[in-house]
């Protein structure tokens, strides 16, 4: 029976490089942090946002966004059932997803537009009350159903923080 206690175990290079989906779920990397690899990985996301933004028209975002879901769906069961932990800190790809949606849809903005949104989605997804942490508990588990709540309770993170986002550019349009 996998382990489904809070423990969660540190994996390592060698571990990420054994199947595409450890590599996928982990972030390419950014899942390795020893410290806090959600907020690395969305970083990570941030930064390979930026960079790609300079060659992917908005609907191709949307096609990666999509399919990089769906991806995701997929490596972090695997690599879920792999580590035999339902939802380990370090499988990140849920944070990169959800944060290119948040970026895709209040885009374009400055350095500070885009520190505030990371701020927020950060919040929401440590925080995880409410519609978070109903889609976290909800989708807990094993298989297809949990690659699935690894990646849905971000996005629900992400939508939180858009709903934030949007109500505060209507009120700062009335000053």
């Amino acid at each position: 029976m996998p382990d489904t206690t809070s423990t969660d175990t540190q994996p390592n290079w060698r571990f990420m490089c054994r199947h595409p989906t450890h590599l996928i779920a982990l972030g390419f990397g950014a899942g390795l942090a020893p410290k806090a690899p959600g907020t690395v990985g969305t970083l990570w996301a941030w930064a390979a946002y930026l960079v790609m933004d300079m060659w992917l028209s908005p609907t191709a975002w949307a096609g990666v966004i999509a399919v990089g879901f769906i991806v995701g769906c997929w490596a972090c069961k695997v690599c879920a059932e792999h580590m035999q932990i339902m939802d380990s800190g370090h499988m990140v790809w849920d944070e990169v997803i959800a944060f290119w949606l948040v970026l895709y849809l209040v885009m374009p903005q400055g350095l500070i537009g885009q520190a505030i949104a990371f701020g927020l989605f950060r919040f929401f997804d440590a925080v995880k009350f409410g519609p978070t942490a109903w889609a976290d508990q909800y989708f807990k588990g094993f298989g297809w159903r949990g690659g699935f709540g690894v990646m849905v309770d971000d996005i629900v993170a992400g939508a939180l923080t858009l709903l934030v986002w949007s109500v505060g550019v209507r009120a700062l349009a009335y000053f």
